[in-house]
């Protein structure tokens, strides 16, 4: 059944979970005839949106950040605010399928009704999050969600991307034998507001304590991101929801410094200016190939980069150039 903006819009605005789901399914859509009506869509919702907390969880898979997101969310909503999860899954680069298993891994926080999953593939596109990520956000903040927790897959250096759509990044780390910061990039340390260290018993709770201290001595090396914020590390287990409380605590101190020094709304500003960024890109590149010379001239071009018979940023200026002049 198709629904009509307006049907969209109001299931939306009054929290209907199956109208909120068909909303983004909408926007995830690549189809000419969805993509005009979700342009609609979002351009109405727009004066209810920008309200929420939006924080992107990464971590190496592993890590906990399912569980983590669980007993957070659980958590976040004992405080009286509604949450909504974000789980990108990775799809598969040969058939591009996804496992979209975030639903049955999180089924006590599912049955919350302040609470709503959604899983979305991430379509190859880098940087642990989907393509339409940010817009899926602005669906489920005008539906009055509080807090807007997005899980990535955990690609590593690309994350940028998420912090680029997020208020906090908080960073999840497990206790691992040798070098405990092996295997951290300085690139996710510089992006970092918030670490937690996941998984700890009475077992391994020195090793967490070394691990802590590792990790404060290589964040004195890294510029702070934002002024008169010393990143926190955490200990804890999601599992237990131990040291949950205090994570909560500190996303929401680190939110009230960057309203207070008027960075909060000064970053919101900088991550529109990059989304519009990114659709010119996309607009750009679709328009160019839907006309039948340009297509062509895009093809030879690839083809030519893709056998290395010239250099790929070559072949590039140079099909850009032929797209402009046309113009």
């Amino acid at each position: 059944m198709k629904f009509s903006t307006e049907e969209l819009i109001e299931g939306i605005r009054s929290g209907n979970k199956r109208l909120i789901g068909k909303a983004i399914t909408l926007v995830e859509s690549k189809k000419a005839e969805h993509r005009q009506q979700s342009e609609e869509l979002l351009k109405q919702i727009m004066p209810f949106t920008g309200n929420s907390i939006r924080v992107g969880v990464t971590g190496v898979p592993g890590a906990g950040k399912s569980t983590f997101i669980e007993n957070f969310g659980r958590l976040v909503i004992s405080n009286g605010k509604k949450v909504a999860v974000l789980a990108i899954d990775p799809s598969s680069a040969i058939n591009k399928g996804s496992i979209l298993g975030d639903k049955t891994r999180m089924e006590e926080l599912s049955k919350e009704e302040n609470a709503f999953i959604r899983p979305s593939p991430s379509s190859g596109f880098l940087g642990g999050v989907a393509n339409t990520t940010f817009e899926t956000m602005m669906i489920c903040e005008a539906a009055g969600y509080d807090y807007i927790l997005i899980e990535t897959v955990g690609v590593g250096q690309s994350e940028v991307l998420v912090a680029d759509i997020t208020d906090v990044f908080l960073f999840l780390k497990i206790i691992g034998g040798g070098d405990e910061l092996q295997g951290i990039k300085r690139g996710i340390m510089e992006m970092v507001d918030v670490i937690f260290i996941n998984k700890v018993e009475k077992d391994n709770l020195q090793k967490a304590k070394n691990t802590k201290l590792e990790l404060k001595r290589a964040l004195d090396f890294i510029p702070p991101k934002e002024k008169d914020w010393k990143v926190p590390v955490l200990l804890g287990s999601a599992l237990s929801n131990e040291g949950l409380g205090d994570v909560f605590d500190k996303i929401n101190d680190f939110i009230d410094l960057k309203k207070k020094t008027n960075r909060f709304e000064e970053v919101r500003t900088q991550q529109g200016e990059k989304r519009f960024e990114y659709w010119v890109q996309e607009y750009i590149l679709s328009m160019m190939k839907k006309n039948n010379s340009v297509e062509e001239a895009y093809i030879q071009h690839k083809k030519n980069a893709s056998t290395m018979i010239s250099n790929p940023s070559t072949e590039a200026k140079l099909f850009v150039e032929k797209f402009l002049s046309k113009e």
